[in-house]
């Protein structure tokens, strides 16, 4: 593992995307930066997933992070809201596959309980305690942003244990986990470096 990494956090929303990077060096984490992309004001939600993909790609290509922390939807009853929010994890995690960023997806609880100790502990515990971990000044407005940052510090807590979550190493390694068995004959698929794999 490097010993100087940047972790981008992603809280995916489509009212609200919140964001947050660390940088860790020997070690030890340092605070890089948490915002927030707007959503509320687009009624279109094909124009909100466009521009969480737009704003991820440009925060990669911003930032570099090796790593992407990502919270997981939770399962609520609203299945209109599930679905969506689900297709604009899918959107922030398209973006960083295509640039070939291993990502990592946590639930909502274990982001909570590697930062408090709690795994239902409100969003307000969750910044207070990230505000006192990494020195932070001010708390903003909307805590979606402290949500993201919450991610990444979530991972860099559980960087090199073993079943953390969910992770995927590339679009290819995507496809593979979430893919239907392939058909006796088999078929033929190009990755992402362009040679066809023969399953």
């Amino acid at each position: 593992m490097k010993s100087e990494r940047i972790i981008l956090g992603i809280d995916p929303g489509t009212t609200i995307m919140g964001f947050g990077l660390i940088k860790v060096e020997n070690k030890q984490m340092k605070f890089m930066q948490l915002n927030e992309l707007q959503l509320s004001k687009y009624s279109d939600h094909y124009v909100k997933l466009k521009l969480i993909f737009e704003r991820t790609i440009e925060l990669i290509d911003t930032y570099h992070p090796d790593e992407i922390a990502i919270e997981a939807p939770f399962f609520g009853k609203n299945v209109q809201s599930m679905l969506k929010l689900g297709r604009a994890q899918g959107v922030a995690m398209a973006a960083g596959l295509s640039r070939e960023i291993p990502i990592t997806e946590y639930l909502p609880k274990k982001i909570k309980m590697a930062i408090t100790g709690n795994g239902n502990a409100s969003k307000e515990q969750v910044a207070k305690m990230l505000q006192s971990l990494l020195g932070l000044k001010s708390l903003p407005k909307n805590l979606d942003s402290t949500d993201g940052l919450a991610a990444a510090v979530c991972h860099f807590y559980n960087s090199g244990r073993t079943e953390v979550g969910k992770s995927y190493s590339g679009w290819a390694a995507f496809v593979k986990q979430n893919s239907s068995p392939t058909p006796k004959g088999g078929v033929s698929s190009v990755n992402l470096r362009g040679k066809k794999n023969k399953k």
